[in-house]
């Protein structure tokens, strides 16, 4: 690949794979750690539970799914780009038909802290990885 000499790059990464990489790691892990405390506490407290097993497993999964992406896309693998464009359409659509109160199966709290959080952070995350040069990177 052809790169022009204003690419700022980090250890030949592009630093907004380096920003993506490392932020996704980091919501990755909430996530993960999160979703094992709920189950946790689910089987601990299965009767005061205030969330779903459902919410639970969700978030748990996510977590996994993008800490699983976000170390595919620091390798410069082309699952882990093509993984995390797959993982913020789906928070994209799943976060705002839970803000429109639309067939939430996933049972997602606070549909305000998806709008003003989740949705514009993984529409960037999908806006920069479908940049040209990002495309070209991952040959996609």
């Amino acid at each position: 690949m052809n790169r022009s000499k204003k690419d700022v790059t980090f250890r030949r990464r592009y630093l907004g794979i380096v920003f993506l990489a490392s932020i996704q790691f980091i919501v990755g892990l909430i996530h993960f750690i999160f979703g094992l405390a709920l189950i946790l506490g689910y089987y601990s407290f299965a009767a005061h539970s205030m969330l779903p097993m459902i919410y639970s497993v969700y978030t748990l999964v996510y977590g996994l799914l993008t800490l699983f992406f976000a170390y595919l896309l620091w390798m410069g693998k082309r699952s882990g780009c093509i993984g995390t464009v797959a993982v913020s359409l789906f928070i994209i659509i799943v976060d705002t038909l839970a803000v429109f109160d639309m067939s939430n199966i996933l049972s997602i709290p606070a549909p305000i802290v998806a709008a003003i959080g989740e949705i514009p952070f993984s529409i960037l995350i999908f806006v920069y990885l479908l940049q040209h040069h990002v495309r070209s990177k991952y040959k996609i």
